[in-house]
C-alpha cells in the first residue's frame, strides 16, 4: 500500500539511531545557576520584562508580557532572585533583553498554578485564555502563539487538525520520545484542541520510521471516536506545515496564504502536550524536551530541561565533550542555526543541540552549478532554487521576488542535493530575511 506523502522533497540520512532508544531524562538547573528569559521567545510582539531587579520570583511567575493579540508571555521555571535585566544573544543568534534569575533550588510556585481540574468544566474562552496566559506557542521549532493558531477568523471552517508527529530532521527525537511516554497526554491535548473546534476531527501524522510510536498513540486513541492516527511516508521536509496537509488531506495551501484557509490547522505533538499541562493541571510552559546529539558529546540522548537553563551547563551535566565540536547547530541540522558558542538559554524553541565533530561537519568547498536540475526536481514548493541563487548574487531582486523566492520554506534540500555543493538555501534565505526587514520597517 503506498503511503499518503507530498509532492518531491528528499530521504537525507536520519541518523536518529543514536538517541531514538533514550528515553527523556530529566534535567534540573544546578543551584545557584544564572536562568536567562530572552523576552523574544516567540513570533509576533516583544515580551517586556514585568519583574525589577532585586525581586524575588516563584517557580510559573510571569517575568514578561507583551500588548498584543499575536504575543505570549514568558515565566520562570526556578524560584530565586532577579539578578540582571539585560541584553542577551540568543540561540537564533538575535539580541535580546532578558530576565535572568538566579536559581535558589527550592521551587516554590507561585500562586497560579492550580490543582488539578476537569477541562470539560471550562468554556472555549476560558481555555483559550488559559493557553495564552501559559505562554504556549509552537514547540515544533515555528514559535507561532497556539491561542492565535486556535482562534482562526470566523470565515474560516477548520475541518482537520493534524497533531503532527513526523519528526523528519535527522538526529532529532524528541517528538518520538514523547509520543513514546507521553501519548496519553497527547491525546487529551488533542480533545482539548478539538473542544475549541467542533467541526473538526483530529488526525496524528507519524512516519512509517516510528512504528513503536504509531502502536503507542493507537493504544492511546482508543475509544477517541474523533482522533485517528494516520501513517505517512518517511520524507523530508513532511514536518513542514504545507507538505504535511499536503500529504494528509491532498489539499495545497494557496501562495500566500496561511494553513487555516485550507481548512486545517497543524498543531506539534509536545505543544498537544503543554496544552495538556496548561488546562489539566494548571502549569504554564516552563520545560522543553531537547535531543542532545552529535559525536563530540559523551552522553548524547533526550532530556527535559527547565526553560532558561543555560546550554553549557547541561552539556556539562549530561557526561560533557569528548572532542571540541567543529560545529554547533540549535535545532536540526536542515534547518538549524549555527552558533559559536553554547553559553545561551534553552527557549521555547529549542528542539535539538547537534555538537558535530570535524569529520560531521565538514562542509566542501563551493563549486560551478552543472545545471543538473536535482534542487528544482526536490524542491517542496516547486521552485527554482538555482536561478534564485543566481538572482540573489547578481543582484536582481525583482526577478527574485517574481520567481517566488519570498516562498522558499528555508528546509536546505536544494543545499542537500547539490552536487556541485552551492549555498543555495543559505543565499536564498539570507536575501529573504533582508526584504522581509525592509518590508517591516516601511510600515
Amino acid at each position: 500500500m503506498r503511503l499518503p506523502t507530498f509532492k518531491r522533497g528528499i530521504h537525507p540520512k536520519g541518523e536518529k539511531y543514536h538517541t531514538d532508544d533514550k528515553a527523556i531524562q530529566v534535567i534540573l538547573p544546578r543551584v545557584g545557576s544564572k536562568m536567562v528569559y530572552p523576552m523574544v521567545q516567540s513570533i509576533g510582539v516583544p515580551c517586556q520584562p514585568v519583574v525589577s531587579v532585586g525581586e524575588h520570583v516563584l517557580l510559573g511567575q510571569k517575568v514578561g508580557d507583551a500588548e498584543g493579540f499575536i504575543s505570549s508571555p514568558i515565566h520562570t521555571s526556578v524560584s530565586g532572585t532577579v539578578d540582571a535585566i539585560k541584553k542577551v544573544l540568543t540561540p537564533a543568534g538575535i539580541v535580546s533583553n532578558a530576565v535572568i534569575v538566579e536559581n535558589d533550588g527550592l521551587y516554590e510556585e507561585h500562586p497560579t498554578i492550580s490543582k488539578p481540574k476537569d477541562y470539560s468544566s471550562y468554556t472555549n474562552d476560558e481555555i483559550l485564555k488559559i493557553i495564552r496566559e501559559a505562554g504556549i506557542v509552537g514547540l515544533g521549532g515555528a514559535g507561532f502563539p497556539t491561542h492565535v493558531k486556535l482562534s482562526p477568523p470566523k470565515d474560516m471552517i477548520i475541518d482537520k487538525v493534524l497533531i503532527n508527529g513526523a519528526e523528519c530532521e535527522p538526529y532529532l527525537t524528541t517528538d518520538y520520545r514523547v509520543m513514546l511516554e507521553e501519548s496519553e497526554k497527547i491525546v487529551i491535548g488533542t480533545e482539548i484542541i478539538l473542544k475549541l473546534l467542533p467541526t473538526a476531527v483530529a488526525i496524528i501524522a507519524i512516519e512509517d520510521n516510528k512504528p513503536k510510536a504509531i502502536e503507542a498513540i493507537k493504544k492511546a486513541c482508543e475509544g477517541h471516536s474523533k482522533i485517528k492516527v494516520l501513517t505517512i511516508k518517511t520524507k523530508y521536509p513532511q514536518g513542514s506545515e504545507k507538505q504535511l496537509i499536503q500529504a494528509c488531506t491532498g489539499r495545497e495551501v494557496e501562495k500566500g496564504k496561511l494553513p487555516a484557509s485550507s481548512g486545517v490547522l497543524v498543531i506539534n505533538v509536545d505543544t498537544a502536550v503543554a496544552i495538556h499541562r496548561a488546562i489539566v493541571r494548571g502549569r504554564p510552559l516552563m520545560r522543553k524536551v531537547v535531543t542532545f546529539a552529535g559525536s563530540a558529546l559523551n552522553n548524547p540522548g533526550n532530556y527535559k530541561i527547565r526553560l532558561g537553563t543555560p546550554i553549557d551547563e547541561i552539556v556539562e551535566d549530561i557526561g560533557g565533550l569528548n572532542v571540541e565540536p567543529s560545529k554547533i547547530i540549535v535545532g536540526g541540522p536542515m534547518m538549524g542555526t549555527s552558533t559559536y558558542k553554547l553559553k545561551i538559554p534553552v527557549m521555547k524553541t529549542t528542539s535539538g543541540i547537534l555538537l558535530l565533530a570535524a569529520e560531521e561537519a565538514e562542509i566542501p568547498p563551493e563549486r560551478n552549478c552543472i545545471r543538473c536540475g536535482r534542487c528544482v526536481a526536490c524542491c517542496p514548493i516547486g521552485l527554482m532554487p538555482y536561478a534564485l541563487n543566481q538572482f540573489v548574487i547578481h543582484r536582481e531582486v525583482d526577478n527574485f521576488v517574481h520567481n517566488n523566492g519570498m516562498e522558499c520554506i528555508e528546509c536546505g534540500s536544494c543545499s542537500y542535493v547539490c552536487p556541485s555543493k552551492r549555498h543555495l538555501t543559505q543565499t536564498i534565505k539570507k536575501k529573504r530575511r533582508q526584504l522581509l526587514s525592509q518590508k517591516k520597517n516601511k510600515g
